[in-house]
């Protein structure tokens, strides 16, 4: 084929002739000659003649061939068709390593109608091209498998997904848009078998396979792999979990859908019976009650048709037992939800208390007959059985084991038999020691309402009975045990329970029996489980018997136990009955006693007793002994009381010798106290002072404790100062007071100055002297005196 020359062309003729292994020139050619297709395809023929390795010249010329082609039917443009496939062909004989030039292949030869060509050109690039790129291939060869659909696609995928595994969710899907059921099955099986499968994705993936199975389990009854066994595999991998309900549904249905209505339900049964959770019992229930609601609906169905084909109407056995069926499913589904709480938490003790109500609901209803409501009643005490049988007592739940054993005891009305019971629950392995004192508790009240206390007391001395494993000795067994020993079984550790001990007390006192409650409480003192109330008791029933003695060395029993500061309040309760039981008859005695309270009595515990011994001496010795007492009181109490002391013994002083010998007291506390308290105190003194009429013993007082009141913060003492000289004295006086007052402001004022310069000495480096600090001092004393808003102008030449 020839083309006209023109004279715009020579000059390119003349380039590409003098160097036609130039490339530029052939390009620069045909650039020129674009306005025209025909002669541009035998330029482009000419330079790839020259040329016939250049990826530039093949890929544009490709290209333009491809370009004309736009448009054109390939039924009609068949041989054009052809054209450019040869070119195509001839560019790969040198260029096959060139996966742009593959892609052109594919994307024009996907024109033509003949899908073996396509097929056969991708599987040839495929061959051809480096592994690394042939994901751009197969991302083109992909698109047209999915375009041309059925076992290509399918082949394709399979074929991709060896080399690209995480590629068979995009199979799956397609499949799914297909409504490929089969294939997308078959798939997810095969992932979900694969060792390398994704743990994150692997529950959906199962539910997306349940659905499927579910839904179109009719188009997928002839699967040549082994469907049940593939939902079991799953049902085993999730029995704990949410989803496994949805499986169990799957499995159903695919019975349903082979027709096989009997595997089905056994299917249904089998699921309500080995679900582990609620959410997935509801989703099989309501499945297997659809299905026999269906059932029920074909039998009843059957039945009309062999009705009308017959003339008669007769009853149908199928039917009834199908109604049968749905009747018993829907009376048993409270029972079979109970089961799957027990399944998912057998130690739940709330949960098999539900179940001994649903069967009594079932002994109660007068709808049964009586062999229904007998069966019932057996099966309440066999899961009673089974639940204290069950349960383990250390990881019970919402609830105890006592509280199984209780229920399980209140269902005899024979007290023989709630006996049995009770006799195998203290003998049970319990959670805690508490547990196994409500039991007894129980065993008690029950024997109490029989009205057999002695049957209520043995059961008290068998729980408080040490183990004969431990000691002989009531001590040595206490000293082994520790009460609180959560290591040590409860049956070990219950004699030590001061709420059966305390029951056991009470019960003796009830029945009059003295001994007894002796017996008890000394056990318990034994037992180191008495308690300061315990003392307190045993002592008041000794002396409500008449052991008035007995009761005292009860006391003294209980202080020697506990020790101070418990002792202090015993010693309380002990002098005080003592003191009313004999007066002042043995006054010896009771010094002793109170001798014996102070003798190791803490400081901080002691002043109750002080005051306690003080009034004995006043109601019953002698007032000066009274006084020594308050006054070693003074020094015998903490420092927190020691004011107070002072001040009650300055008050029985006045009251019992008379105020003016109140005067040794302030003077000894005001010079032991601290600076605080002998303030308060030097104020108090000052008033008796004036109370007697020596008023300049007062003032004398007023300028002493003034040394130890800051203006500014103990502001009390010079208001009763200004207001004891307008009373009592004159200006001198008044001006001696003021003066006092700005010596005592200007030294508190010179102190916090120190500490502020001190501390800040201490954290900081000290500072440059300043050109005026000769006027520091004088300029804080005119502050000093600006800033007192008690100062009265009063002129130098006053003072």
């Amino acid at each position: 084929m020839e083309i006209d020359i023109s004279d715009a062309d020579l000059a390119f003729e003349e380039e590409v002739l003098r160097n036609p292994y130039k490339l530029k020139g052939w390009l620069n050619y045909l650039d020129h000659k674009k306005p025209t297709p025909q002669a541009l395809t035998i330029i482009y023929e000419r330079a790839l003649k020259a040329l016939p390795g250049s990826y530039k010249l093949w890929r544009n010329y490709l290209l333009h061939r491809t370009n004309l082609m736009k448009g054109k039917n390939p039924f009609y443009f068949q041989r054009d068709f052809d054209k450019t496939l040869v070119c195509f062909e001839r560019a790969l004989l040198l260029l096959h390593k060139m996966p742009q030039i593959w892609l052109m292949y594919i994307r024009f030869i996907k024109r033509q109608p003949d899908v073996t060509k396509v097929r056969r050109v991708c599987d040839r690039a495929l061959r051809s091209l480096a592994v690394t790129q042939h994901e751009q291939v197969w991302r083109v060869y992909v698109r047209f498998a999915e375009q041309v659909g059925g076992e290509m696609a399918r082949r394709v995928y399979e074929r991709v997904i060896k080399v690209w595994p995480n590629r068979a969710k995009d199979f799956i899907e397609f499949c799914e848009q297909q409504a490929e059921w089969g294939w997308a099955a078959r798939q997810l099986v095969q992932e979900l078998d694969s060792p390398l499968r994704n743990p994150d994705e692997e529950q959906q993936q199962w539910m997306r396979l349940a659905n499927i199975l579910q839904r179109h389990a009719g188009e997928l009854s002839e699967e040549p792999w082994d469907v049940e066994q593939v939902i079991r595999d799953g049902i085993r991998r999730f029995a704990g979990e949410k989803q496994a309900g949805t499986l169990w549904t799957a499995l159903a249905q695919w019975h349903i859908a082979r027709g096989e209505m009997a595997q089905a339900q056994s299917v249904f049964e089998e699921a309500i019976t080995q679900v582990r959770m609620v959410r997935d019992f509801a989703v099989v229930f309501d499945a297997y009650g659809e299905f026999l609601e269906s059932v029920v609906t074909m039998e009843m169905e059957r039945d009309v048709k062999e009705a009308a084909a017959s003339g008669t109407l007769g009853n149908n056995i199928r039917t009834e037992l199908r109604l049968v069926q749905l009747e018993r499913l829907m009376d048993r589904r409270a029972l079979l939800a109970n089961d799957v709480e027990l399944r998912q938490n057998s130690n739940s003790v709330q949960a098999w208390l539900k179940r001994v109500e649903l069967w009594k609901q079932r002994s109660l209803d007068e709808g049964r007959s009586d062999k229904a409501r007998r069966s019932a009643c057996e099966m309440i005490k066999a899961t009673f059985e089974e639940a204290v049988a069950t349960v383990d007592a250390h990881k019970a739940t919402q609830g105890t084991v006592s509280d199984l054993w209780l229920a399980f005891a209140q269902e005899f009305s024979e007290v023989k038999e709630k006996r049995q019971i009770l006799d195998r629950a203290v003998e049970a392995p319990v959670g805690s020691v508490r547990e196994l004192e409500e039991i007894y508790k129980a065993y008690v009240e029950t024997e109490l309402r029989a009205r057999n206390v002695d049957g209520a007391l043995r059961v008290l001395a068998q729980a408080t009975r040490p183990p004969s494993s431990l000691s002989t000795s009531v001590a040595q067994a206490a000293s082994r045990v520790n009460f609180n020993d959560e290591k040590v079984a409860a049956s070990k550790r219950i004699f030590k329970s001061q709420r059966l001990w305390s029951l056991l007390v009470d019960l003796n006192e009830l029945q009059g029996a003295v001994a007894g409650v002796r017996s008890a409480y000394e056990r318990m003192i034994e037992l180191r489980i008495a308690t300061p109330q315990t003392i307190v008791n045993y002592a008041a029933f000794l002396e409500e018997q008449g052991f008035f003695e007995d009761s005292f060395r009860a006391y003294e029993r209980g202080i020697a136990a506990f020790g101070y500061p418990v002792a202090v309040e015993i010693w309380n309760v002990y002098l005080r009955k003592f003191m009313d039981r004999y007066g002042g008859s043995r006054i010896e005695r009771a010094r002793d006693l109170f001798e014996q309270a102070l003798d190791k009595c803490p400081p901080k515990y002691a002043r109750p007793i002080y005051v306690a011994y003080g009034m004995l001496e006043e109601m019953y010795g002698r007032t000066r002994r009274a006084l020594s007492v308050y006054e070693r009181a003074t020094s015998g109490v903490g420092p927190k009381e020691r004011l107070l002391m002072f001040r009650f013994y300055a008050a029985k002083t006045a009251l019992l010798v008379g105020l003016a010998q109140t005067r040794a007291v302030y003077e000894r506390g005001v010079e032991e106290l601290g600076d605080k308290e002998a303030l308060q105190l030097a104020l108090e003194f000052a008033q008796v002072e004036r109370q007697l009429g020596e008023i300049d013993r007062a003032r004398a007082l007023f300028a002493y404790a003034a040394q130890l009141a800051d203006p500014q913060v103990s502001p009390q003492l010079w208001d009763r100062w200004h207001s004891f000289e307008v009373v009592h004295g004159n200006e001198d006086t008044f001006k001696e007071m003021l003066r006092i007052k700005r010596s005592v402001q200007a030294k508190f004022s010179t102190d916090a100055q120190l500490l502020a310069a001190a501390s800040a000495s201490a954290s900081a480096p000290a500072p440059a002297p300043a050109a005026n600090s000769g006027k520091t001092e004088m300029e804080s004393e005119q502050v000093a005196s600006s800033n007192n808003p008690d100062e009265l102008a009063i002129d130098d030449d006053d003072l």
